[in-house]
């Protein structure tokens, strides 16, 4: 980046950081940044400054949420404060980002619980690096009628719902997984075959 100036080179680099950005990308970016008012970009900075002070992991479901200024302790995030979430259901899901795209739908009125991860030897992610024996806890101590596993149709989130259902079943709580298929919109002469065997077994009655 020799033709930029060291400052706006310096701001490219760390743009570049961020998933999906490209140089090219970042270079738009950044002369975005330089041209915009100076207190819009205060406000930035100040937003990423105090990103990491302000959120924290909910006591509960391990979610993102905010911290109680002056504490530095979690509080419980919103789904887990809605009284009008049914607390039998719990979705299990990897990331904090899982739960989100979760809520998107609109459908699912339980609550949630978030692993941080998923279950890969090759990588050295084994349960205990995972959040499932809050999981584990959080059922003994509580009226949990449903556990469903929305890890992702991978590998490692695979493994990680045939050990989440071999640890649960003996809790006398029943445990599903989420369904996996063809998406709204999509043609089945495009659908690879993995996806349309799974639409198959998912198949319900209409």
């Amino acid at each position: 980046m020799t033709e930029y100036p060291v400052p706006l080179a310096r701001l490219i680099q760390e743009l570049c950081k961020l998933p999906g950005i490209g140089e090219k990308t970042a270079g738009r970016l950044a002369f975005y940044i330089l041209k915009a008012d100076k207190r819009d970009n205060l406000a930035l900075s100040e937003s990423i400054g105090k990103l990491k002070e302000e959120i924290g992991l909910c006591p509960t479901c391990f979610g993102l949420s905010e911290v109680a200024p002056g504490t530095g302790e979690a509080t419980q995030c919103k789904v887990c404060r809605d009284p009008r979430r049914d607390r039998h259901n719990v979705c299990v899901v990897e990331e904090p980002v899982d739960l989100t795209a979760m809520e998107r739908s609109h459908e699912f009125k339980g609550v949630y619980h978030v692993l941080h991860g998923a279950i890969s030897p090759l990588d050295g992610i084994g349960p205990e690096s995972l959040r499932i024996e809050d999981l584990l806890t959080r059922i003994r101590s509580s009226d949990i009628g449903e556990v469903i596993v929305a890890t992702n149709p991978t590998v490692a989130g695979e493994a990680t719902a045939l050990y989440l259902a071999k640890v649960i079943n003996p809790l006398g709580v029943k445990v599903t997984r989420i369904a996996r298929g063809i998406p709204m919109g999509g043609e089945l002469e495009y659908t690879d075959a993995v996806t349309l065997g799974k639409a198959i077994e998912g198949r319900r009655e209409i």
